[in-house]
């Protein structure tokens, strides 16, 4: 018998699996994790149950979910390594123990399941997913599974949302492209074509998003998915201006705007695997993708938003990208 209350998150290292593990835990639930490489079987940390197991091993992700109403997908192969041996397996074990508990899984969705027959600068939840590159055809794949589940005892929750950026560095563009985690910000090299918009979405808010929507998961179609606006640079300027603006005023340096060394990643792209799926998603910066929120805001009535400022703040407080106290920011 599942526990309403009791969710275990696969990914609770990384940036969104860690939100939702750290926001679950304050919204009430009783949340478990897995971690490779544990000492112990079980341990208790930050009010998180890690439970030694591998998102690979079937059996370990079905005893995990045992009682669990709710199991968290964040897990992704690190550094874009192994997406194809890896990412359908990890998805078919949380399906099989969503299943036998009849349970929610919960994705963080990407736009890489988009080709440029839906780009428009609102892409509604049933757009086509025609989609021009490898891991957007994995991505594609996950969710048909993922929809052909939620016929079969499991139901899904699909949440969309733009680049990720936030206090955990990752494998997201503004960690790896636009800043480096861990190093003064010098300079900002931006990726995208000049008057372009781009969308981003604060990892913080799209937890919150998700815990919101499982709070209301009673109300759910059986297979759910819902698209986040996030923070929309609708020029191709604000990001970079927020991150100039942040940094001088901690630093007092004001640093440069660069254009991104899409010829270099060329260059080194054969040689490193995550330098080549970073450049297989080039096209998603050479045109407007947006997403409608219409529908998010329409069922839970509002979308959780920091301040772009603030959250490009935090953002670079957390990577280790600024080196000082953090200043107040106005509300």
């Amino acid at each position: 018998m599942a526990n309403d209350n009791t969710v275990l998150v696969l990914g609770a290292t990384g940036g969104i699996g860690g939100e939702m593990a750290q926001q679950l835990r304050r919204a009430g639930w009783t949340v478990r994790a897995l971690r490779r490489g544990m000492a112990q079987p079980t341990t208790q940390e930050d009010g998180i149950t890690w439970l030694r197991g591998d998102a690979m091993d079937k059996q370990a992700v079905m005893d995990a979910a045992k009682g669990c109403s709710v199991i968290v997908h964040a897990v992704n192969p690190p550094g874009y390594r192994n997406w194809a041996q890896l990412v359908l397996p990890m998805l078919d074990n949380t399906i099989a123990a969503a299943t036998a508990e009849g349970a929610t899984v919960v994705l963080p969705g990407t736009v890489y399941n988009y080709g440029p027959d839906a780009f428009s600068e609102s892409i509604g939840e049933d757009a086509p997913q025609n989609p021009v590159t490898r891991k957007g055809a994995i991505r594609v794949e996950l969710e048909r599974r993922l929809e052909a589940a939620s016929r079969n005892g499991a139901r899904v929750l699909i949440v969309r949302a733009g680049d990720f950026f936030g206090p955990k560095a990752g494998n997201n563009w503004f960690s790896q492209g636009l800043v480096k985690a861990g190093l003064p910000v010098k300079a900002v090299s931006y990726p995208g074509r000049a008057n372009t918009a781009h969308q981003w979405s604060y990892l913080p808010d799209v937890a919150r998003t998700m815990v919101a929507l499982l709070a209301r998961r009673d109300r759910l179609e059986p297979f759910a998915r819902f698209h986040m606006a996030g923070h929309r640079d609708t020029d191709g300027t604000q990001m970079s201006s927020a991150i100039r603006r942040v940094v001088a005023r901690r630093t007092g340096i004001t640093p440069r705007v660069t254009a991104f060394a899409w010829w270099l990643m060329t260059l080194a792209s054969p040689f490193v695997t995550t330098l080549r799926e970073m450049r297989e998603m080039r096209y998603l910066w050479q045109t407007p993708v947006l997403m409608s929120n219409a529908k998010l805001v329409a069922f839970l009535g509002h979308e959780p938003h920091t301040p772009l400022e603030e959250a490009v703040e935090a953002s670079l407080d957390g990577m280790g990208c600024l080196g000082t106290a953090p200043a107040a920011v106005a509300a």
